[in-house]
C-alpha cells in the first residue's frame, strides 16, 4: 500500500489522537496515584502517599528515581522532567501496541491487539485462567503484559516492563479508546507495511510543536529540540536510490558485475557496457558495515537488509564454487571468522541465520533521540521476522537475534554521588579513566556521531597515562579495549547488585550506552547513508562544532557529511539527502573544496527540488560520494 498523502493523513490523525489519550491518562495517574503533577511541576514526598498499595508505592519510588536521573542528566527542572516521563510512557505504550499489531499482520503473533477483548489470543488465555485474574479489563491487562514479557526476550529496549520508559500502563477506559483507534478500518492495511512504524515516530511530534520550537529560537536549545526539529521521514525512492548506489554499487564492483543486484536495484546507475574487474577474493558479507548516523526509524537499514540478504546468498554460492578460501574474512578487521561452509551445516542452515547475521554484523545506527533507537531496533527485528516468515521458517526454528548495533546517544550520567560510589569499587587507574570518559561524552546528546571520540579518546588515555605511568605506552587503543571491558563488566555488576537503587541502574545503563558509542566510533565503515539534521547546531555545542569542523561549520548537515566521509574506508561510499544549497551557495565553499573535492569523488547527484521530505521547507538533493583520501 502506497503511503500517499491521504494515507499519511489518516495515520497522523491516529497517532495524534492516541498520543493525546495516553498523555492525558498518564498525567492523571501521576497526579492521582503517585503525587507527581506535570502541570504544576511539583512532587509530593513519598511518605505522604498513604492511599496506594505496596506495588504502587514501589512504582512511585521508581518514578521519583527516574525523575531525579532525568533532571540530573539534562539540567531540567521538575516540570520538564515530569513532562518527559509522561511523553516517554505514552510513546512506549503506543509503540508496544503498534508493534504487536504489526506482528499479528505478519503472522508472528496470535491476534492479541486486533479485535481488543475479542482477540483470539486473549479469548484462549481467558478460558485457561478463568476468573483468577479478575474482571475482563484486568485480565486483558495481565495478558498484554505477559505478551510484552515474551517480546522483551528479543526487544528489551521496547518491551522491558521494568525500563524507565515503560513503568505505567493505561487504565481500562484509556486502553479501550487506544485499541479502538488502532483497530480502525481506515488504517487496518497499514499494519502489514514496514514503513508504518517509521511514520508513527514521525507523527508523534506534531508540525505545530516543531513550528513553536523554531519560533522560540533560531538554533535548537537542547538535544530534544534538535531531534524534533529535524524529524523528517525519507521517501522510499530516495532510500533505494542512495542504498542502491552505495551498498549495491560496492557489491556490483566486487563481483565484477556478476550479481542479481544489477537487475534488482532499480536505481543503480550502471553504464550500458560497464563490466568492472572482479575481486580475486570476494568480501565475506559478515565484514561489510553500513552506518546510518542519524537513523531515526532505520528506513535506510530496512532496505539495506533486503540487499544484504541477496549479498549473503551470492557469497555462499561464490564460496561453494571457488572453495572455502574464496571469501576475504580479514577485510574490515574481522580476523576470527571461519568460512561460511565450515560455520553452517548446509545452505538451509546458513540461510536461516542470514537475518540474524545482518543485524549482528552489518547494520549500525545512531540517533540522539532514545525513542528513535527504540523504534529502529523494533523495525529491524520485524523485518527479520518477516524474512523468516516468507521463507517458511517456523517461530521455534528462528535464531534469536542479538543486541545489534543501534545506539542512542544519551547524556552520560551526571549524578556525582553515584559516580563516586561506583568509582570506589574500581582500580584507581580505571576509576580515573571512567571519570575522564564521562567528561569526554558530555556533549553526546546534541552532537551524536559528531563528537570526535576517535580523536579525543587517545588523548584522554595519554593524559591518564602521563599521570599514572607507562601502562598504556604501547598499543593505546588495544589497552583501552581491555580497560573498557573491565568497566563494562563493573557497570553490569553495579546495576544488578542488590544494594543498587533503581537510579543506580539508570546510571549504569546510560554509562553503558556511552561505551557503545565509543565502540562505534572505532569502526571503519564501507557505507554511510543518511538524512542528517540541517541548520544551526544546538546552542550548547555550536562552538565545539565550529572548532572540530572548521570547513563544515556553516550547517550541521555539512558536518555530518564530513564525519561520514572520515568514517569510511578508502573506496567506501557515502549517500545523503540534504538541502541542495550546500552544493552551490558561497558560504559552503570551504566544505566543497576541502572536504568533498579533496576527500571524495562525486559519483552521482539527483536534484530533487521542494516537497520531498514531508513538511521540511527545503529544496533537496540526494548524492553519493566515494572516499578517495
Amino acid at each position: 500500500m502506497a503511503f500517499d498523502q491521504t494515507t499519511r493523513n489518516r495515520l497522523q490523525r491516529f497517532v495524534t489522537d492516541a498520543r493525546h489519550t495516553l498523555e492525558e491518562e498518564f498525567t492523571r495517574q501521576l497526579q492521582n496515584d503517585y503525587g507527581l503533577d506535570p502541570v504544576s511541576g511539583t512532587a509530593s514526598p513519598l511518605e505522604s502517599l498513604r492511599h496506594i498499595n505496596d506495588q504502587q508505592r514501589e512504582t512511585a519510588r521508581i518514578l521519583r528515581d527516574t525523575l531525579a536521573h532525568y533532571c540530573a542528566s539534562s539540567d531540567a527542572d521538575t516540570k520538564a522532567g515530569l513532562d518527559r516521563i509522561v511523553r516517554e510512557q505514552a510513546f512506549t505504550i503506543l509503540n508496544r501496541l503498534a508493534a504487536l499489531r504489526m506482528a499479528e499482520a505478519r503472522g508472528l503473533l496470535i491476534e492479541s491487539v486486533g479485535s481488543g477483548y475479542q482477540a483470539k489470543g486473549f479469548q484462549l488465555y481467558s478460558r485457561l485462567s478463568g476468573t483468577a485474574l479478575g474482571e475482563t479489563g484486568d485480565a486483558y491487562g495481565v495478558y498484554l503484559q505477559s505478551v510484552f514479557d515474551e517480546f522483551a526476550l528479543d526487544l528489551p529496549g521496547l518491551f522491558d516492563r521494568f525500563s524507565p520508559q515503560g513503568r505505567l500502563f493505561p487504565r481500562e477506559a484509556a486502553l479501550l479508546h487506544v485499541l479502538a483507534l488502532i483497530n480502525h478500518g481506515e488504517i487496518e492495511p497499514l499494519w502489514a507495511e514496514d514503513e508504518t512504524i517509521g511514520w508513527i515516530y514521525q507523527y508523534f511530534n506534531s508540525k505545530e510543536e516543531r513550528r513553536a520550537m523554531r519560533d522560540a529560537s533560531q538554533a535548537p536549545r537542547n538535544s530534544r529540540e534538535l531531534a524534533v526539529r529535524n524529524q523528517f521521514f525519507t521517501p522510499r525512492y530516495v532510500v533505494e536510490f542512495l542504498v542502491d548506489n552505495t551498498l549495491g554499487r560496492l557489491w556490483f564492483n566486487w563481483t565484477g558485475g556478476q550479481t542479481s543486484l544489477r537487475d534488482r536495484c532499480q536505481y543503480l546507475l550502471v553504464k550500458p557496457n560497464e563490466q568492472p574487474e572482479a575481486a580475486k577474493r570476494l568480501r565475506d558479507p559478515r565484514t561489510i558495515k553500513l552506518l546510518d548516523p542519524a537513523c531515526g526509524s532505520m528506513h535506510f537499514g530496512l532496505y539495506a537488509l533486503d540487499l544484504f540478504q541477496e549479498i549473503y546468498r551470492e557469497a555462499w554460492d561464490w564460496e561453494q564454487s571457488n572453495g572455502p578460501g574464496a571469501l576475504d574474512t580479514e577485510t574490515g578487521g574481522s580476523l576470527d571468522l571461519k568460512p561460511l561452509s565450515q560455520t553452517y551445516a548446509d545452505q538451509d542452515d546458513f540461510l536461516r541465520n542470514v537475518p540474524r547475521l545482518i543485524i549482528e554484523h552489518n547494520i549500525y545506527g545512531v540517533d540522539i533521540d532514545p525513542r528513535a533507537a527504540q523504534i529502529a531496533s523494533l523495525a529491524l527485528w520485524l523485518r527479520a521476522q518477516r524474512a523468516w516468515h516468507e521463507a517458511g521458517v517456523k517461530a521455534k526454528d528462528r535464531p534469536q537475534v542479538g543486541q545489534g548495533h543501534v545506539v542512542a546517544a544519551v547524556a552520560p550520567p551526571a549524578e556525582v554521588d553515584l559516580r563516586k560510589r561506583f568509582m570506589e569499587e574500581l582500580d584507581p587507574l580505571d576509576a580515573e579513566l571512567f571519570e575522564q570518559t564521562l567528561l569526554m561524552l558530555k556533549g553526546l546528546p546534541e552532537l551524536g556521531v559528531l563528537l570526535q571520540v576517535e580523536k579525543e579518546l587517545p588523548a584522554l588515555i595519554r593524559k591518564v597515562i602521563g599521570e599514572h605511568g607507562p601502562m598504556f605506552a604501547k598499543e593505546d587503543m588495544a589497552q583501552w579495549q581491555k580497560a573498557e571491558a573491565r568497566l563494562r563488566e563493573a557497570l553490569v555488576v553495579y546495576a544488578r547488585a542488590a544494594r543498587s537503587t533503581y537510579r543506580g541502574r539508570l546510571f549504569a545503563e546510560d554509562a553503558l550506552q556511552g561505551l557503545r558509542m565509543i565502540d562505534i566510533s572505532s569502526v571503519q565503515f564501507d557505507v554511510v547513508v543518511m538524512n542528517p539534521p540541517f541548520g544551526k547546531p544546538g546552542q550548547g555545542t555550536s562552538r565545539k562544532v565550529s572548532k572540530d569542523y572548521p570547513n563544515s561549520k556553516s550547517d550541521i548537515l555539512t558536518a555530518f557529511v564530513e564525519k561520514g566521509i572520515k568514517s569510511l574506508a578508502i573506496d567506501g561510499r557515502l549517500g545523503a539527502i540534504t538541502s541542495r544549497t550546500c552544493l552551490f551557495v558561497g558560504r559552503f565553499a570551504k566544505w566543497r573544496q576541502n572536504v568533498v573535492m579533496e576527500q571524495s569523488d562525486v559519483e552521482c547527484i539527483a536534484d530533487l527540488g521542494h516537497g520531498v521530505m514531508d513538511d521540511a521547507m527545503v529544496e533537496a538533493a540526494a548524492y553519493v560520494l566515494r572516499k578517495v583520501a
